[in-house]
């Protein structure tokens, strides 16, 4: 199938899924159509294979088939096909961009900047491939000694989400592949063209086949994903969503036993303190809240300022957010694009009533953009009090300005959330810095800074935000068994 944008490398645009080092429809019978959200065109008439169980049957036994080679290469054999996999997305960045840019919809300049990101997960999982130390331990036994060593868990089922399908994938498939699982991958229906690019470029690198298996579905993406769960050959889970499907993939993998590792639903809250520089504050009010129109789940969605500074830092976020371009992320000098589907939008037009029917007032935008594509104006309420914002997540541009007077009460309310992903806040007071710190019950704190995403940092929340870390040292460990070998001398 030809590719409806103009690519570099248009073998990049692949239209099948990939089983066994082949690519093939599967068994489908019937297809699926992917949207452009910023035109809310589709983006290809013929669409994606919808395949079934019996292929996800099918990628499950050739995964694990291949795990009994891949596990016994060395870990300078993964690190050297990954360093070649970093080295043809740097070569291809501009067409990966351009992919993720007309199915998730995001400025090109923000593509990008993922590409970059899926990209610094490789290049760190290569290296930390083969920093994979185990232990020696003393014994209390005379004549024995302990040795601990870090073996491949198996074949992974990996699950990944629509809002960044590139590094979504390099973050969780890198560290598989660092560690000697094999893989099959569920991609997500609103966004499969950037992974199927990935999957191309993995062929490419010399991944030996039945390494990486990639599934497409829309419809049967129920039986696909409980088949993953349920299959006794699977041995790990890793998803990325929402909490209310995490719970049901936990349920389901209950029966096997399956590690997992699980990055759900945020609700951070943002604390701008009247000690905190508030050009700063600012700044990374913008990055945390605004960054993909607010379609991340560690975007800002409670924002709390203080009460003798809440006018000031208003009006100062409302200038920042008034020039905004929005628009077709494909569109020159688009700063914000648009949200994934019509449902999305919806969701950020009833948080908007809801709170200014409890006595929110909107200080910019808080209406659906008409015209083509899903678009909603980057919106700014004040005088907020508690409303569907504070149960959930918007995952759109809104910024909900909560008045607080003292540091107990503001730490009260951003722990009131079930979700415990991200938190940030802004102050100039160390001491501050270090009570907050310590106090905000989330995975991850940004002080004085709305990104805090990398590929060396432990990336994964607490509570209903799940378990288990991405990115680091850590995140290698989810795809390892611990082993105890004890020897007698």
């Amino acid at each position: 199938m030809t590719a409806p944008i103009q690519l570099n490398d248009p073998s990049l645009w692949r239209t099948e899924g990939y089983l066994n080092g082949a690519w093939t429809k599967g068994s489908a019978t019937t297809t699926f159509a992917v949207t452009n959200p910023g035109t809310g065109e589709i983006i290809s008439g013929d669409g994606l294979p919808d395949m079934t169980l019996a292929d996800t049957q099918q990628a499950i036994e050739h995964a694990e088939e291949a795990f009994k080679s891949w596990k016994k290469t060395t870990e300078y054999e993964r690190a050297a096909i990954l360093t070649t996999l970093f080295k043809l997305m740097k070569e291809h960045a501009e067409d990966l961009a351009q992919i993720i840019t007309v199915e998730n919809g995001k400025p090109l300049a923000d593509a990008r900047g993922e590409i970059a990101y899926g990209a610094s997960f490789l290049d760190w999982f290569a290296a930390e491939a083969v920093r994979n130390y185990g232990d020696v331990i003393p014994s209390a036994i005379k004549g024995v000694q302990n040795i601990v060593v870090k073996q491949p868990i198996g074949v992974c089922g990996i699950i990944t989400p629509w809002n960044f399908p590139n590094a979504m994938v390099t973050r969780k498939v890198g560290a598989a592949i660092a560690a000697g699982c094999t893989v099959v991958l569920k991609a997500p229906p609103e966004t499969p063209y950037s992974v199927l690019a990935m999957v191309e470029l993995a062929e490419r690198a010399g991944v030996p086949k039945g390494v990486i298996n990639c599934v497409l579905t829309d419809k049967n993406v129920q039986e696909v994903g409980r088949e993953l769960c349920t299959s006794p050959k699977v041995h790990k889970i890793s998803f990325t969503g929402s909490t209310r499907v995490g719970k049901i993939l936990m349920e389901q993998s209950s029966s096997t036993l399956k590690k997992m590792s699980m990055e759900l639903g945020g609700n951070a809250p943002l604390i701008v303190f009247d000690d905190a520089d508030l050009e700063k504050a600012v700044a990374g009010t913008i990055i945390s809240k605004f960054r993909l129109s607010g379609q991340t789940c560690v975007c800002a969605n409670r924002i709390f300022v203080q009460d003798n500074v809440y006018d000031a830092f208003a009006e100062k976020l409302a200038a920042a957010v008034k020039a905004f371009k929005v628009g077709n992320g494909a569109t020159e000098g688009t700063t914000h694009g648009p949200l994934i589907h019509a449902a999305a939008v919806n969701k950020v037009q009833s948080h908007v009533e809801d709170a200014k029917a409890k006595g929110a007032k909107v200080l910019l935008g808080g209406a659906k953009v008409d015209g083509p594509g899903f678009f909603f104006q980057p919106t700014v309420l004040t005088e907020v009090p508690r409303c569907a914002v504070d149960e959930d997540e918007t995952f759109g541009p809104l910024a909900a300005l909560y008045k607080f007077k003292t540091e107990d009460e503001v730490v009260e309310r951003a722990n009131e959330a079930a979700v415990g992903l991200a938190g940030y806040f802004f102050s100039e007071n160390i001491s501050r810095i270090n009570r907050v710190s310590a106090a905000l019950e989330v995975g991850m704190v940004g002080v004085n800074t709305g990104l805090i995403s990398q590929a060396s940092i432990p990336f994964g929340g607490v509570q209903q935000s799940g378990f288990g870390r991405e990115g680091s040292k850590y995140g290698l460990a989810e795809y390892q068994n611990i082993k105890l070998v004890a020897s007698s001398l």
